[in-house]
């Protein structure tokens, strides 16, 4: 099928299925995927700095330069004693992305890994930088991209985040983040990071100046990458919030098509493993609801570390703990399965 006629046909699926049809065909297949399980994990984030050289107009995380109120930069000492604050027993990953300083290079995103492998002990997983960061990192080295992924890796990162694919289309991206590196080249990362033993994750940030044309031919791109490389571990739809950015005249995506776009998320990735919905950025009442829309992962503890949503208008000082993640999905149903970044489920002694 061609693929001005594939984006048609769920185009229609979505404007013209029930809602209720629609919940159960998606509920079937994460249900044949994942069974009754839903995951989650304890977990943490850190953000090294959000001084950055990009200005993406949904962002409400960048800051110009390291005066600019609101601003941070990490130093090495700084970023091992955040990891000491914020690490407690039986953790299991630590999530890193943050911004593309202007005065960075490569060698501090490698010291960044190498002070938290050291720091924190080795069975809490290393889940660091996003394609867009990996990008920079190769631009400013002069290094291939196999090369800076490959250093990263001898250093201890473990998977990559799925951050900054945004959403594919060229003339979107030329409108919302037209210095960001391209959807080629961010599956390009992707895809060389699978090739050498690197899992990742992958999203899209959708209720802003994209249509519904625009998200299915992003996710057919995720799927097609899926196809070449089978890396991707987990797709995770972002939505948009409109506070504190360039984009905030926009009102923000209502909860009825939030959840037709997981739902259609779910039925068109047939080939990647999980669903992920990040409450820090839906809240936990619509987290929880995306469950009955194909979702079978809700993402960790966080443990108040991110702010990145929070300074867009979600969840402020976000952080649950084990037995609220547990009661968010067997609310619905479902066994909470706590798991490690590879989708192992941890077994308690």
């Amino acid at each position: 099928m061609k693929r001005e006629d594939q984006i048609a046909y769920w185009v229609d699926k979505y404007n013209n299925t029930n809602i209720n049809k629609l919940a159960l065909e998606a509920t079937n297949v994460r249900e044949e995927k994942n069974g009754n399980n839903v995951y989650f994990n304890r977990n943490f984030h850190l953000e090294p700095s959000n001084v950055c050289i990009h200005r993406c107009k949904f962002c409400s995380f960048r800051r110009d330069n390291e005066s600019d109120p609101g601003s941070w930069s990490m130093t090495y000492s700084q970023v091992a004693d955040f990891c000491k604050s914020k690490y407690t027993p039986g953790d299991t990953e630590i999530h890193i992305v943050g911004s593309v300083h202007p005065n960075r290079g490569l060698d501090y995103y490698l010291k960044v890994i190498e002070i938290v492998r050291e720091t924190l002990p080795k069975e809490v997983a290393i889940k660091a930088y996003s394609a867009v960061e990996i990008d920079d990192m190769s631009k400013l080295s002069g290094l291939s991209i196999h090369r800076v992924l490959s250093e990263l890796k001898d250093r201890g990162l473990d998977v990559l985040p799925g951050g900054g694919a945004e959403i594919f289309n060229r003339e979107i991206r030329e409108i919302i983040c037209p210095d960001k590196c391209s959807s080629e080249r961010w599956l390009e990362v992707h895809k060389t990071a699978h090739s050498i033993g690197i899992k990742s994750n992958a999203t899209m940030l959708y209720g802003h100046i994209e249509n519904l044309e625009h998200r299915i031919e992003h996710l057919l791109m995720i799927k097609d990458a899926q196809n070449e490389s089978f890396g991707f571990d987990a797709f995770i739809p972002l939505k948009f919030r409109n506070v504190n950015n360039s984009l905030s005249h926009i009102t923000e995506i209502n909860i009825l098509d939030t959840l037709k776009t997981f739902a259609i998320s779910r039925l068109i990735l047939d080939n990647v493993a999980h669903i992920k919905s990040y409450w820090p950025m839906l809240g936990k009442e619509l987290c929880q609801l995306t469950l009955l829309y194909g979702a079978d992962d809700i993402d960790g503890t966080i443990k108040d570390s991110t702010k990145i949503y929070s300074m867009a208008g979600s969840i402020q000082s976000p952080q649950m703990s084990i037995a609220d993640l547990q009661k968010l999905a067997n609310n619905c149903g479902y066994t909470a399965i706590e798991r490690d970044s590879f989708y192992n489920q941890i077994i308690k002694k």
